[in-house]
């Protein structure tokens, strides 16, 4: 049995598919190894798990790119994020943070806010590249708030952070294990996690909708999710058998510790939880890069 990692060997989602793997070889009682299959913004390798065969033994690691994001950004892409695949279970989502350079004389979201309105066009954000969800979280930002702020893109986050700490840009909405380092040196502030529940790593970080009374952010909900999928036809008595075992692993203190010490929180449910949630992804990602005017890829 083979988990397909969209991304090259090292980075957070094969790591994270290295300790599912791990899990599931104990779980199952047969040996289960990752198989990287990097290119083309991670659409590469979802289309190829999206095309194997329903027989179990191919299981895929999707995220907020793969079923959230790319499906409205690629033109044309080799995969239905809905119909090529079917949801087993809801593994973990990572809250992005609202971070500011330490100097930049805000220290709420509110504050932020009304900094930005009596500064148009002052605020510079950065992100890890152009459709990352560390660029449309700061475009949904804009969107509910009605501040006027720039997008900056660089190649990867620590570009983009380094330019936030070095004060070319002034702000960054990127992923609590690249931002929360600099948080706790005191080289960056963090105004608020962009999830709606308090991260457990942060837990006295507030989230961005309690974190303000100038603007509607109830609605305002980023993360980088992850959810264990398999092709579309798979038998329902494997996926329910992995979805089990996963759902077993999640509340393992050992499991549970790795997530959070990695800047995630546990999630866990049933199959059709994982589509559910996915479909509101769909939904929520259309419309923030609709406004955006972000360009099809």
């Amino acid at each position: 049995m083979s988990i397909i990692v969209p991304y090259s060997a090292g980075g957070a989602t094969d790591v994270l598919a290295r300790k599912v793997a791990e899990g599931l070889s104990a779980a199952l009682g047969k040996t289960v190894v990752v198989d990287n299959r990097p290119g083309a913004g991670g659409t590469l390798g979802t289309a190829l798990a999206a095309n194997a065969k329903p027989d179990g033994y191919t299981l895929f690691l999707g995220q907020v790119s793969s079923h959230g994001i790319a499906p409205n950004l690629y033109t044309q892409l080799r995969y239905d994020p809905v119909k090529s695949f079917v949801p087993i279970v809801f593994i973990e989502t990572i809250p992005n943070i609202l971070a500011v350079n330490k100097d930049l004389p805000v220290n709420s979201v509110d504050e932020l806010i009304a900094y930005a309105k009596a500064h148009p066009d002052a605020l510079n954000f950065a992100s890890s590249g152009t459709g990352a969800s560390t660029h449309l979280s700061g475009e949904m930002f804009k969107a509910l708030t009605g501040i006027s702020m720039t997008h900056v893109p660089f190649h990867g986050s620590a570009q983009a952070l380094v330019s936030v700490m070095g004060g070319q840009t002034q702000m960054s909405f990127d992923n609590m294990p690249s931002v929360y380092p600099y948080v706790t040196a005191g080289n960056l502030k963090a105004l608020a996690v962009t999830t709606l529940k308090r991260s457990p790593q942060a837990p006295d970080v507030p989230t961005i909708a309690e974190a303000t009374k100038s603007a509607d952010l109830s609605r305002y909900d980023v993360s980088a999710w992850f959810g264990l999928y398999a092709p579309t036809n798979t038998p329902r008595p494997i996926v329910d058998r992995v979805n089990a075992a996963v759902n077993a692993m999640l509340k393992e203190p050992g499991f549970a510790k790795f997530i959070v010490d990695n800047g995630g929180v546990p999630e866990g449910g049933t199959p059709e939880d994982l589509g559910r949630f996915g479909e509101t992804e769909l939904k929520k990602w259309k419309t923030v890069i609709e406004q955006a005017g972000v360009p099809k890829m």
